[in-house]
């Protein structure tokens, strides 16, 4: 017991390099509000989907919490969140890996997850845009609302960042860890018992568990697909659909539930289905 907890609170030590540099970034745009920086952002966010997704493929789960936080911020728009999301990959690369799966498989896979996540970043991006809502303006006070950071005391931008930063591990710490240890009781064996190697259903389910907020997911998934028992596009579309603990970050600093939700449905969806075209393409 004593190995599984250490485990949980070095793995979850790795976000911290993400976190504070992301609430750094969130404290001098509020900071600077009205100038050159947030014009800065503003004309990067047009590139936002793409850079999501490019980023989203690092193996880690810190672009998607941090991703969260930045969306939670106005910083950056809902589609570059979704692309973020859906080409984050956590663990299953280096178990791939690990696992010595073919090279030209692991290029594929994170080919897709970068093609599928800015396909469906542009398309929700476009989406709002259609129905005449406007690109979000920063709003970090919307943060410190709920937070007892100091913003409004004017203690610069270093001591508000760490309190969010050590706010927002302490909670991840909690729900990632029993999460963690739900799966190390269960075992493996548990997710064999669902129907994973078969169309539709095998994505279906797969992008369920996908979106339990914990690395451990894709672990487990990097194994069962290499075992057989699991099918390509129920590998794609449990990948696509799990964000790593962005999901996590973004029920805990985002405080509009309908948006959460949106992205949540959106995500799962746009899983689901580019999960089961690239089991044609495997």
């Amino acid at each position: 017991m004593i190995e599984i907890l250490t485990e949980i609170l070095v793995d979850n030590l790795l976000l911290l390099p993400f976190l504070f540099p992301t609430y750094l970034v969130l404290e001098a745009v509020e900071a600077h509000a009205g100038g050159a920086l947030e014009r800065m952002l503003g004309r990067a966010r047009r590139w936002g989907p793409l850079v999501g997704a490019l980023s989203g493929i690092v193996p880690q789960c810190g672009f998607s919490a941090a991703a969260a936080s930045l969306f939670a911020g106005g910083v950056v728009t809902a589609g570059t969140l979704v692309a973020v999301f859906l080409s984050t990959s956590d663990e299953l690369i280096p178990v791939l890996v690990s696992s010595k799966a073919p090279l030209p498989l692991m290029l594929k896979i994170a080919g897709l997850k970068i093609l599928f996540g800015l396909l469906a970043g542009v398309a929700v991006d476009a989406f709002i845009r259609k129905r005449g809502a406007q690109l979000p303006t920063p709003h970090v006070a919307d943060l410190c609302a709920h937070s007892r950071c100091g913003c409004t005391d004017r203690k610069g931008i270093i001591v508000p960042a760490l309190i969010h930063t050590a706010e927002i591990f302490v909670f991840i710490l909690i729900v990632s860890g029993l999460v963690e240890l739900a799966f190390h009781f269960m075992g493996e064996d548990a997710l064999k018992s669902f129907i994973l190697n078969r169309p539709v259903v095998g994505e279906l389910l797969a992008g369920i568990l996908g979106m339990v907020p914990n690395c451990a997911v894709s672990v487990a998934f990097a194994q069962l697909y290499m075992e057989g028992v699991m099918s390509a596009g129920a590998l794609m579309a449990g990948s696509l659909a799990g964000s790593g603990l962005g999901l996590l970050v973004l029920f805990r600093t985002h405080r509009k539930l309908r948006d959460n939700l949106c992205i949540l449905a959106a995500v799962y969806a746009f899983g689901v289905v580019f999960g089961h075209i690239s089991g044609y393409l495997f």
